[in-house]
């Protein structure tokens, strides 16, 4: 264990120092320029966040029993997320007798002792504060550390979200009353006017349940947003679609109407489970496809209609040992980068102080482990530092290149130096390719094109770019397998990796049917249009 925590932390400096090299720009007045969000100069900032949940009973951000407020924040903006989701129950905000609560009296009324003690050690000044004063001293915390904040009104009664039956899922249900609703949604923009970290405010989370309807939908989601935007003109206004924000689908026909512009972002979860795949039980390639074009006909229309897209809410098991978490990790990765649209990932929380009755609940998804001392999964940071920063629209100019993403392991493709071989590295100094109508994959700007010289052999770059080796066409359902033939026969292969150098490599295609039994991870690459700097064009 003390070997691994020594790893992480110099892999957490390494990747520190490579972000601390470049230029800080902190603008975060945002708004939005067709599907890209950007800030007063018109250079696009990226959503890369991470949730943080404290909409729970107890009210309260997670974790402050473990690990002081700054800490957990500077932990946040070293992994490289600039943003945070953080997530408020409305009666919080509307029940004065519960917003005006001490952090102390919240746990001594749920009987969680214990945690009163933890917040004494960790995070003194704000075990006898104001529920809703913990709350606004997160959003400072975050802002001193230079991460943006979206609240997300998660919730109406403080607890685990969500089901179909819970009353907090639609407008009408028990406990979400629309007027109610909107005087939370006003008192929380007002709190936070002039705070200059908070950039956005989400809705509300997860619509859902047997009331839902469009009419109501547009009715009360269209005022909620005027609300906001009257209380708070400085922030973005994120809107969330139906069942269980996996629908935008009628935006295709019916456009909101509210009287601001540049200011509307519509928010969109994607999960294992959200498009009713068992990514285990079936052909990997085909499933990643069947799930992304339902993504793309519910949601993802909307960025080439020139809106925004946030995904507010995807992850999985971060063990690493969840095959049908880890199969539709490597499909979002490759649909993030892209698409390369604004994401929020499900949770730095590491455990609950309560979750549906559970002391103390694990949280398998998050970033932290159990204890909030560290990460669970350190490999899953720098697999996920390739998506925090813009593929493209960095000045909202358009893509003048491509590059070869490999969704598994985060890393793009590069030249080897001297050698004439590729291997993976990091996505901020990528190759620059073109993928011609030939089918042959040449480094731009030369002469020189991949080849598939022996079989299991690395890939070469050569000159000589007429013979069927040097003739790359993607197969299978997802279109990330790129085949060719060896030079001089029939033998035909796809780009994969060799993970003792990350070197590629060819070796036979694999699962390019109905096989349930292999993962076709290592051979996916993704061509994605960018305008980061390369090597050819620094």
């Amino acid at each position: 264990m003390r070997r691994l925590s020594c790893l992480y932390f110099i892999a957490l400096w390494v990747l520190t120092a490579s972000r601390c090299a470049e230029p800080a720009r902190v603008s975060w007045r945002l708004h939005t320029d067709s599907r890209w969000i950007v800030d007063r100069h018109g250079h696009r900032v990226k959503l890369a966040c991470v949730n943080w949940a404290s909409h729970l009973e107890p009210m309260v951000a997670e974790g402050l029993n473990k690990q002081p407020v700054d800490w957990i924040s500077k932990q946040i903006a070293s992994m490289g997320f600039n943003c945070v989701r953080l997530t408020w129950p409305l009666f919080m905000v509307t029940n004065d007798s519960l917003g005006s609560m001490s952090v102390a009296q919240s746990f001594w009324n749920l009987g969680l002792v214990e945690y009163i003690r933890g917040i004494r050690r960790n995070n003194p000044k704000l075990l006898d504060v104001s529920l809703l004063a913990a709350f606004r001293a997160v959003v400072s915390s975050l802002g001193e550390n230079n991460v943006m904040v979206i609240l997300d009104n998660h919730i109406s009664k403080p607890g685990w979200c969500c089901s179909n039956l819970d009353g907090n899922g639609f407008f009408g249900d028990r406990y979400f009353d629309p007027n109610l609703w909107n005087i939370g949604l006003a008192r929380m923009a007002k709190m936070f006017r002039r705070t200059h970290n908070v950039v956005g405010m989400s809705l509300r989370n997860e619509l859902r349940g047997p009331r839902e309807n469009l009419r109501d939908w547009f009715r009360y989601m269209e005022r909620g947003a005027e609300v906001v935007h009257s209380a708070n003109p400085h922030v973005l206004i994120i809107v969330s679609g139906l069942y269980y924000d996996t629908d935008l689908w009628f935006l295709g026909r019916i456009p909101m109407k509210v009287s601001f512009t540049r200011k509307l972002v519509f928010e969109l979860h994607w999960y294992a489970s959200s498009s009713g795949v068992i990514w285990e039980d079936g052909n990997a390639n085909e499933l990643c496809k069947d799930a992304t074009d339902q993504v793309m006909s519910k949601a993802g229309f909307i960025l080439n209609q020139g809106m925004p897209l946030f995904v507010s809410e995807f992850g999985g098991e971060l063990g690493g040992q969840n095959v049908n978490d880890d199969r539709y990790f490597n499909c979002f990765f490759a649909a993030a980068a892209k698409l390369d649209f604004d994401w929020a990932l499900w949770t730095i929380v590491g455990s609950y102080y309560l979750r549906k009755g559970i002391v103390g609940m694990d949280e398998p998804f998050g970033v932290l482990d159990k204890d909030f001392s560290g990460p669970r999964n350190a490999s899953f940071l720098q697999r996920i530092s390739a998506l925090q920063a813009p593929f493209q629209g960095a000045t909202s100019s358009k893509p003048t290149h491509r590059i070869l993403f490999h969704p598994l392991t985060g890393l793009c493709v590069q030249r080897k130096q001297d050698q004439g071989q590729l291997q993976l590295g990091p996505c901020r100094e990528p190759e620059a390719w073109t993928h011609t109508h030939c089918h042959t994959v040449r480094v731009r700007g030369t002469d020189l094109c991949m080849r598939a010289d022996q079989l299991a052999k690395p890939v070469r770059l050569g000159a000589d770019c007429t013979d069927h080796g040097s003739e790359w066409k993607t197969v299978s359902e997802s279109k990330m397998q790129f085949s060719s033939n060896i030079v001089g026969s029939n033998v035909t292969v796809c780009l994969d990796i060799d993970f003792s150098t990350k070197t590629i490599i060819t070796s036979p295609c694999k699962c390019l049917r109905e096989d349930t039994s292999c993962d076709p991870a290592s051979q996916w690459f993704q061509l994605v249009n960018t305008t980061r700097s390369t090597p050819a064009s620094r």
